[in-house]
């Protein structure tokens, strides 16, 4: 006697297939009905969101800037704090502050940080939402929803907080009363900050301890020069640069020596030499000078005395 079951009859299988057609579009029609009542509690949010937006009294103290309102076109008669000099002797003080906004901690809906950055001094933000500081948590969920790196004007009181902060420049805070956006930055930067201002220090380590950080190459940084420009070692480049020369410069003026700025752009070659980076200037031929010298030599002939020149040579 076989033990093989019997095959199904045709009623049976028709049974099936029918059942698993219902069943399937049972599915499509759920899966629709869910999509559409997601639809419309997102539509519901964005409404209810934006009747708090219209009915917000402190709406005047956030928002975008118009690009009109930022154009030099009347001088606006208001100052700016560098956050630089926020320090204890600020306190208590308001004060009006520009930076980037490097980076955003929500505590809560009604409690937010915000990091401003200006060139290498950095200052924590604290927003808190309250009706005696004109701060509404659509201030607050404004604030946390700007991309990193935006520029940001800051309008607030300056405050010493109770413990140390670390993770700021500045052991001085800002309370918030307004906050408004001069410039959005895109929501993904073509690089991040962060992976631009590693060290290789930093990578010696992550190699030894396994850990895999991102690196920002060199054609990456040429390509997106602006935004290395603000990574600290950029910074603290041209600075030292400057500060080096400043030095040359106050001690050869306490000299007596008289500061000149010679031509770059040359007929011929300044020293006979024949290796000189030539060019066409309006159909004519020309180089980049190679040195000052005929110009100083020119200089002491017109009775200048010492003089000297911190420029470019090629």
């Amino acid at each position: 006697m076989s033990s093989e079951p019997l095959p199904a009859s045709t009623e049976a299988l028709e049974a099936d297939l029918s059942a698993a057609t219902i069943s399937k579009k049972q599915l499509n029609k759920e899966a629709r009905k869910a999509a559409k009542a997601a639809k419309a509690e997102n539509a519901g949010k964005a409404e209810k969101s934006q009747a708090e937006e219209e009915d917000d009294p402190f709406a005047v103290n956030y928002g975008d800037v118009p690009l009109e309102e930022i154009q030099s076109k009347v001088i606006s008669g208001r100052s700016w704090t560098d956050i630089g000099d926020l320090d204890e002797a600020a306190v208590g003080r308001s004060v009006l502050i520009r930076g980037y906004a490097e980076k955003f901690r929500p505590v809560c809906k009604k409690i937010a940080f915000v990091v401003l950055r200006q060139s290498m001094t950095t200052v924590q933000c604290v927003l808190v939402a309250s009706a005696d500081t004109g701060v509404s948590t659509q201030m607050v969920r404004f604030a946390t929803s700007l991309s990193k790196e935006s520029i940001v004007d800051v309008e607030g009181v300056v405050s010493l907080p109770k413990d140390p902060l670390k993770a700021t420049t500045q052991q001085v805070e800002i309370q918030v009363r307004k906050v408004y956006c001069i410039s959005r930055a895109i929501p993904t930067l073509p690089i991040n900050l962060e992976d631009a201002a590693r060290s290789e220090a930093e990578f010696d380590l992550a190699e030894r301890t396994g850990e895999k950080l991102a690196r920002v190459h060199q054609e990456s940084r040429l390509n997106y020069r602006v935004i290395d420009l603000r990574t600290p070692t950029s910074q603290s480049v041209f600075r030292i640069k400057f500060e080096v020369e400043n030095a040359f410069r106050q001690y050869l003026s306490s000299k007596g020596f008289i500061g000149i700025h010679t031509p770059r752009l040359i007929s011929g070659s300044s020293e006979g030499g024949a290796a000189v980076f030539k060019l066409q200037y309006y159909g004519q031929d020309a180089c980049l000078a190679q040195s000052p010298q005929l110009y100083k030599q020119m200089s002491l002939c017109g009775g200048f005395g010492r003089v000297f020149e911190v420029g470019p040579i090629f």
